[in-house]
């Protein structure tokens, strides 16, 4: 028996934001575009890796959140503690380089850390932490 990955979820606030910061910053295909306004779902991915996917989604739509659980969400996803996601490269200093070039939101440079890892962290426009690692 064989289990992967196809998909991980990653709350985003701002549709229009997170196409442009997955697609021209991290170089991720839009694979699907479905919704509109708030409620709006995005696909996105690496490219060449057609099986698996970020689905960006609206945060709090689940039925039943009141208006305060809604907002404590919002609140947690502010501070980049909500979601978040691990990615590997080939050329970490490269990629890290190419990232800030393009803007991205530096949380961490490419640090050896303790455990053996080498990885950066960044933010997505909607607050996720995105770390990336060397790749072995």
């Amino acid at each position: 028996m064989t289990i992967t990955i196809s998909s991980s979820f990653l709350p985003h606030t701002e549709p229009e934001a997170s196409l442009a910061f997955y697609r021209d910053v991290l170089g991720f295909e839009i694979r699907l575009d479905v919704g509109q306004g708030e409620y709006r779902w995005l696909t996105v991915g690496p490219a060449g890796q057609p099986d698996t996917a970020i689905v960006l989604t609206p945060p709090a739509v689940q039925p039943g959140l009141t208006d305060e659980e809604k907002q404590t969400i919002l609140d947690i996803m502010a501070k980049g503690s909500f979601f978040g996601v691990n990615l590997t490269s080939t050329d970490l200093d490269a990629t890290f380089a190419d990232l800030e070039a393009k803007g991205a939101d530096v949380i961490q440079e490419p640090t050896d850390q303790p455990w053996g890892a080498r990885d950066c962290a960044i933010r997505d426009p909607a607050g996720n932490m995105i770390r990336i690692a060397q790749a072995g």
